[in-house]
Formats: C-alpha cells, structure tokens, sequence
C-alpha cells in the first residue's frame, strides 16, 4: 500500500510512517517544513495535498492544531478542508484522521473536553479537534474516512500491540485511567489501513 503521512515528522506522524514501513508499506511524508526529505506543502493547499497524493492508496492526516495560545479551531478546520478538496482532485478515497480525545463522551451526551476537570490548557486544542471531527462528519461523506481518537493520555511509550478498540466513548481501565502509548496508537492506524474495519465513523483505542 502506499500511503502519505501529512505531518509524517510528528510524534503521531513519525510512528505511523515507521509501523507502515515495518510492514512493508511504501510511505511518503509532507509536511509544512519539508524536513527530513518530506515534501513542503500546508494540509490547507488543496492543490499540494492533491499533487503528493497522487498515486497514493491512502491519506493519514497526523497534523495538531496550532499550540502557541492563538486561535485552534480555525486553522486545523482550513487544514481539514484542504485535505478533503485534495483527495478528491487527486481521486484518493482513503482517509484516516489522527484525532483528539477531548470529543470522546464520558457520560451520555457529556464529552470529555466539556467536565470540569479537563485541563484549561488543552481545552482549545481538543475543541478544535472536536470541530474537525464535526467536519469529516458532515462534509466528508463521499470519501472513506476513519477518525481515530486516542485515549485520554497518549505519549511514547512501548509498542505492545496489545489494546482496546471502542466507538465514541471514551475507555477507560479498571482504575479509571486512559492511556496508550504513541507506538501502539500508530498499530491501530496502520491496522485500520490494512482491514478497513470503521470506514466513515470514529473509532478510539486504549489499554
């Protein structure tokens, strides 16, 4: 499969690109820098999306929304836009989106961004996240898309390939905690390339 990893020098984006090579997996990169050999290109330009993704089986989008204090929403939106107007010009179909858990719901109708103790200062970055979802949802109903929320808490860490799959609840352990670690987040998006198993719905993994 060859598949284009915009944000592929990430922490996410990185992880993926290794476990998709690890597998035999072609992989190209494009990122707003062009560091370390990827293509230069913003996820909002629909016309680079489309001229990297050409040729391409699948589009991973590994991009976070802007962290510096300015406003989130907006930009990660362009980006989404971009990248939807660009697989279709490039006649790409499989999309799967590195997400955020803020839009995972702890309670019927209750998301984690919105209880109190969700911390104020990635409030702004997981509502962002949260209108990307929205988007895809609602404007991305012609491709073959899948939204793949982390757990509450996601860091480098080990690849067991061990984990939990769930829908748009969030999973937490006998503890309570919610947890996966970068590695094991990139298994599950590399695995739902190869088996297409939650084509256009959101999915989320945890231990």
């Amino acid at each position: 499969m060859r598949i284009l990893v915009i944000g592929e020098t990430g922490m996410i984006g990185s992880r993926v690109a290794a476990e998709a090579l690890g597998r035999g997996h072609s992989v190209s990169g494009m990122t707003r820098s062009g560091a370390e050999g990827t293509a230069p290109g913003e996820a909002s330009d629909a016309a680079a999306v489309a001229q990297y993704a050409d040729d391409h089986d699948a589009v991973v989008l590994a991009i976070a929304p802007p962290r510096d204090g300015s406003e989130a929403t907006g930009p990660l939106l362009a980006a989404g836009r971009g990248v939807l107007a660009g697989l279709r010009q490039a006649g790409i179909r499989r999309l799967i989106v590195v997400g955020g858990a803020g839009s995972l719901e702890v309670a019927p109708g209750v998301r984690l961004v919105d209880t109190p103790e969700f911390p104020a200062e990635y409030k702004g970055e997981a509502l962002a996240q949260g209108a990307l979802l929205d988007l895809i949802r609602d404007e991305a109903g012609d491709l073959d898309w899948t939204y793949i929320s982390p757990a509450a808490v996601i860091q480098p860490g080990e690849r067991t390939g061990e984990f939990r799959v769930g829908g748009d609840s969030l999973l937490t352990d006998a503890d309570g905690n919610s947890s996966i670690s970068a590695e094991d987040y990139a298994v599950a998006v590399v695995d739902e390339l190869e088996k297409n198993q939650a084509v256009r719905r959101r999915i989320t993994v945890a231990y």
